[in-house]
């Protein structure tokens, strides 16, 4: 699948299971994805989440990326990942709740929480991509 084709996919569809790598194997999550402007893929996260260490330790990542309903169309996306943390991650932090849900009702409010959580914001290069054919 060609990787623009995975991005206006995910543009439209903000479910997915993230799988990082550690010492003791593969773990997965739940998360929200979205799309910057330059085409990563994001994600939200705490700094104390397992995933982002496992992802300052190890940048590979997969997600399996599905519609609200679960079922239906699905794409893959596998790529390399940059952590990035407060105060540097506030404005894509930003970005990333406006490209998934809109306008905030309080920007303030909304920043406050993100200092609060402690949250960073996980960059995602995608390298590949799929599926192109179903069995």
């Amino acid at each position: 699948m060609e990787l623009d084709r995975a991005r206006e996919f995910v543009r439209h569809n903000h479910r997915a299971v993230m799988a990082t790598r550690s010492s003791t194997g593969v773990h997965q999550s739940p998360v929200v994805v979205g799309v910057d402007e330059e085409g990563r893929l994001t994600v939200s996260s705490r700094e104390t989440a397992y995933k982002t260490r496992h992802l300052r330790e190890d940048p590979w990542v997969q997600l399996c990326v599905l519609p609200d309903a679960f079922f239906g169309a699905w794409v893959y996306v596998e790529g390399e990942a940059e952590v990035v943390s407060l105060p540097e991650a506030m404005e894509p932090l930003v970005e990333y709740y406006r490209g998934i849900s809109g306008e905030a009702d309080d920007w303030d409010d909304y920043r406050a929480g993100m200092e609060r959580e402690r949250r960073v914001l996980i960059r995602v290069t995608p390298r590949r991509a799929g599926p192109d054919l179903q069995g």
